[in-house]
């Protein structure tokens, strides 16, 4: 996988390029956050709220997380607009995690196949990068989310009850994928608070 110049990953789909996001694109991608009700509503119970792209784009952990890098990238077409985001922390936890917290893609180009193109090239440059371990959570109930992940080669370690998003009370899927030959155990050695059983 080729990484440009400002060490972001490429895109294998033919008039689309990869920009980081700040609080310039704030409105920008609020407008796209906008646009995906059916996926707020899946996971926070409510559509997105107004501020919603400026309480993301600031990228602050939980109590107690902690990451090398926090990325918010943008996907745009030949005509500059948005067709998906992703947010994707490097080192999450422990070194060589990598933490993928939103892949969305714009309801224009659902059904096309974009988001497994854009998620192997995120997967080849996670792991050019570093990663040995992608990582992501699932709130059980959205089940776009819950068919598109085990497809990528995503397993189960656990599950958690309680989690607030938003406006809704979630039981959610810790999900991982191993991109380095690494057995499950070395995950779980890496990341105790995912092993099944913990608090």
């Amino acid at each position: 996988m080729d990484v440009d110049s400002a060490g972001l990953p490429g895109c294998s789909v033919d008039g689309i390029r990869v920009v980081e996001l700040d609080g310039r694109d704030e409105a920008e991608l609020q407008q796209f956050f906008e646009r995906a009700p059916d996926y707020f509503i899946a996971v926070n119970g409510e559509p997105a709220t107004p501020t919603e792209a400026r309480e993301e784009l600031r990228g602050e952990l939980p109590a107690g997380w902690h990451c090398r890098r926090m990325y918010w990238l943008g996907y745009r077409d030949i005509q500059g607009q948005l067709v998906a985001v992703v947010n994707i922390a490097a080192d999450m936890l422990a070194v060589g995690v990598w933490h993928i917290g939103l892949l969305l893609v714009d309801v224009r180009v659902r059904g096309t196949g974009i988001a497994q193109r854009l998620h192997a090239d995120l997967e080849a440059w996670a792991v050019s990068n570093g990663a040995q371990w992608l990582r992501l959570t699932v709130v059980i109930g959205n089940t776009k989310a819950e068919r598109f992940w085990p497809k990528r080669g995503y397993v189960q370690v656990r599950t958690r009850d309680g989690i607030t998003l938003g406006g809704q009370v979630n039981r959610v899927s810790i999900q991982v994928k191993g991109v380095a030959g690494q057995p499950l155990e070395h995950y779980l050695s890496l990341v105790a608070r995912d092993r099944p059983g913990t608090r």
